[in-house]
């Protein structure tokens, strides 16, 4: 039997005819299969953009804010964000925000449909931020990028306009930077009284050295400014930054060096991730380190602890790797305490002193809290400077709080500033009693 005769039987037979043709249908089956597979991928890749953002960039909520507000509006599958907001009464409301939830969306955008698929890992955690790792991703027809740059920008300009004239505070978590709480409404820096052109004099500083950036560039000069406020407690320091953020429209990270675990590679990590237009803040900055030269029972309590140096802290602030386009501020309640070497040039660069409430402190904020009344200012400066003991702006403050709507009381009974907790009693003069009457006779 010839081959010819073999193929000719074999087509003649219903089983094997059967089965080629069932073969032959798969395999062309697989054939349109993968050909459609590979024609997608090439159109894909060829035709479409495609973005992903993933839940620890900075843009990630700006563009799930977006999505809601300028794109998906009439989506139905929404996930739910509760937040606090502060109303122009004082009070605290709650807010609602919608977003697109896990799934895909879809949207029309200056004449183009867009895919939304925002998914999320049940098996991964992010672990900067805690929580399942989530990815938005964008798909649109073309290859204009800059539709994605649109988006991006416009939801960036949404989320700055929803906190502008807010002060924000961060925080540091972990090894980035995260809010504190609510923005908050920024604080006027006249109700924040310092000693007569104190205040002037830090704006202007800060002022010029946020205007001339060009000007350290040219002359090689490290582009960060280091500030210091000392003083007693309770006469203002961390009071005249907030106001002073708010004043520049800039945020504040407040950083504690005192924190557990805060170690010289975190630091310098975090200084070179701060926010951009913030303040950063170093409070009681002389309780993180007793001296330079410790001691050996200090040595063996904070053995395997992997603390901050000092030493790491000097390099951080103005070493190799330290960060530029820096504005830093220092308070400490005791700079006698502090090493000389912290608070060099070049590290702090303007060192000013906030303390008791001069005659023009105490002038100005009587007339501050009683306009009607600022005939009485120097008769209330006076009496109070008759107590013979040094006031600070928050006892100052707190007294005149209990007599909001009397200011012939908080004329008359100032004594009270001086014997009601508010300074160490040790300073009280022993003849109070004529002190007294000293205040009543002028009055």
């Amino acid at each position: 039997m010839g081959f010819q005769d073999l193929i000719s039987s074999l087509s003649d037979n219903p089983y094997f005819g059967a089965g080629f043709g069932l073969f032959g249908v798969g395999a062309g089956a697989a054939v349109l299969r993968k050909g459609y597979m590979m024609g997608m991928i090439l159109f894909r890749r060829h035709y479409m953009t495609t973005l992903e953002v993933p839940c620890r960039d900075k843009s990630y909520h700006w563009l799930l804010q977006w999505i809601t507000l300028r794109g998906a509006r009439k989506t139905q599958h929404l996930s739910v964000e509760t937040k606090f907001q502060e109303i122009e009464t004082g009070k605290i409301t709650t807010r609602h925000d919608f977003i697109p939830s896990v799934g895909e969306h879809f949207f029309w955008y200056k004449r183009t449909w867009i895919r939304v698929e925002r998914s999320r890992s049940q098996q991964t955690l992010d672990l900067h931020m805690g929580v399942p790792f989530e990815t938005v991703k964008l798909t649109a027809f073309g290859k204009n990028k800059d539709l994605f740059i649109d988006i991006l920008e416009e939801a960036r300009d949404l989320a700055v306009k929803q906190n502008e004239g807010k002060t924000i505070m961060y925080t540091a978590y972990g090894s980035e930077w995260r809010q504190f709480g609510n923005p908050r409404k920024p604080r006027p820096l006249t109700s924040v009284v310092l000693d007569e052109g104190v205040s002037n004099k830090i704006v202007k500083d800060v002022k010029e050295f946020m205007d001339n950036p060009k000007w350290y560039s040219d002359r090689g000069i490290p582009y960060r400014r280091g500030y210091l406020l000392h003083g007693p407690p309770g006469c203002g320091k961390s009071s005249f930054i907030t106001a002073l953020a708010g004043e520049l429209q800039l945020g504040i990270c407040v950083l504690n060096l005192s924190e557990r675990g805060l170690t010289d590679d975190r630091l310098n990590h975090l200084l070179a991730l701060a926010p951009e237009n913030t303040i950063i803040l170093l409070e009681d900055v002389d309780s993180a380190f007793a001296s330079r030269e410790e001691t050996a029972d200090m040595k063996a309590a904070y053995a395997g602890l992997n603390r901050l140096t000092f030493s790491g802290l000097l390099n951080c602030l103005d070493g190799v790797a330290s960060t530029e386009a820096r504005m830093m501020f220092l308070t400490t309640n005791y700079p006698e305490r502090l090493d000389p070497a912290l608070i060099r040039p070049g590290r702090v660069d303007m060192k000013e002193y906030i303390g008791y409430c001069t005659t023009h402190q105490l002038e100005t904020m009587f007339c501050n809290f009683y306009p009607d009344v600022s005939g009485l200012a120097s008769t209330f400066s006076q009496a109070s400077g008759n107590l013979g003991v040094p006031l600070s702006a928050a006892a100052v403050q707190g007294h005149f709080m209990i007599y909001k709507e009397d200011p012939l009381g908080a004329v008359h009974n100032v004594i009270h500033m001086a014997t009601e907790n508010v300074i160490r009693r040790d300073t009280i003069p022993m003849n109070r009693e004529n002190s007294v009457f000293d205040i009543k006779k002028n009055l």
